[in-house]
């Protein structure tokens, strides 16, 4: 190789000014739902309720999360379903062995 072939081996890109806000805006967000999440932790008392919000919060980030920086949001969309469907039939045998549990938990006390 010619030491004149290879001079634009590395070409650097300007910013991209809207990538660059959108990350800003993601974590943005991120930072909202996390506070509200601790905001929620300290001033609610323990019970079902305060689950249920943590539970949803955080399928709410781990979704926008998937979409933006795994950048699934702009994938086909069989991809989408393919993660989305499982994840929601994961979540339902968690309940459900939950409330098995509690169950069983009942009937032995």
């Amino acid at each position: 190789m010619a030491s004149g072939e290879n001079k634009r081996a590395l070409e650097v890109i300007p910013r991209d000014k809207a990538k660059i806000k959108k990350i800003w805006m993601t974590a943005l967000l991120l930072l909202i739902i996390t506070a509200v999440e601790f905001l929620f932790a300290f001033t609610m008392p323990r019970g079902i309720l305060l689950y249920v919000i943590f539970i949803v919060l955080t399928i709410v980030k781990a979704y926008y999360i998937m979409m933006e920086f795994m950048h699934l949001g702009e994938e086909a969309k069989p991809l989408f379903y393919s993660i989305i469907v499982p994840l929601i039939f994961l979540i339902w045998l968690v309940i459900a062995l939950m409330k098995e549990g509690a169950d069983i938990l009942h009937m032995r006390w």
